[in-house]
């Protein structure tokens, strides 16, 4: 079954730029799928109507069998306690521990303080941060950061991992490390998607790799 199907989707944006043409594609439950392209290239807009952050123009976006287009707004809360969301413009709040930063979306869904508690440290273990659970984002290091959002993301324990050019400010080490964190998660049946421009990364990791070009999948 498929975990996430896109059918004949575009996006066309106010003033008459169009990110996605007819895209169709399907994402298996289990898979490690790559998105790559150039800047541009429509990925952004992409993986943004997968959590309904954006709405497709034309066509249907299936997520666990669900129409994401047509969801009601007081939907889609639901719908994201399922997916784990890494994007570039989620930025992490500074004056708050890297526990509460993870503790955010429990507290939002109302788990209570004690299981919502235990959760956060799973979280943080599984990145690689429980011993950094007090310490404030400003003193982590880029890599470090990367991982909290990580962590964040994956603390409602969600059927899909999403994830924006994870690795586009991190050195090759630390880029590794993330993608080895994604791998962790995709093993025990996360189904990943990420979209990055690094090819070699796609290559190592990937299970499948879809290309977009002009807002189309080429290839």
């Amino acid at each position: 079954m498929a975990a996430i199907s896109f059918s004949d989707v575009a996006k066309r944006y106010p003033g008459g730029h169009e990110a996605l043409v007819g895209v169709t594609l399907e994402i298996d439950a289990g898979e490690m799928a790559f998105l790559t392209g150039r800047s541009g290239a429509g990925k952004s807009t992409l993986l943004k109507l997968i959590p309904a952050i954006e709405r497709p123009t034309r066509g249907v976006v299936l997520v666990n069998g669900q129409n994401v287009g047509r969801m009601r707004a007081a939907a889609v809360p639901y719908l994201r306690r399922n997916l784990g969301l890494v994007f570039q413009d989620q930025k992490l709040l500074h004056d708050r521990t890297a526990f509460e930063n993870v503790m955010l979306p429990l507290a939002a869904a109302g788990v209570p303080p004690r299981e919502a508690a235990k959760r956060v440290r799973a979280a943080l273990d599984k990145v690689g941060l429980l011993g950094r659970e007090r310490t404030r984002p400003i003193a982590l290091s880029g890599g470090e950061q990367q991982r909290l959002c990580i962590a964040r993301a994956v603390v409602n324990r969600p059927a899909i991992l999403v994830a924006d050019e994870p690795t586009a400010s991190l050195d090759a080490a630390a880029a590794s490390e993330i993608m080895d964190i994604f791998r962790d998660f995709n093993r025990v049946g996360v189904t990943v998607v990420v979209a990055t421009h690094d090819l070699g990364l796609a290559a190592r990791y990937a299970s499948r790799t879809l290309r977009l070009e002009g807002g189309r999948i080429a290839g």
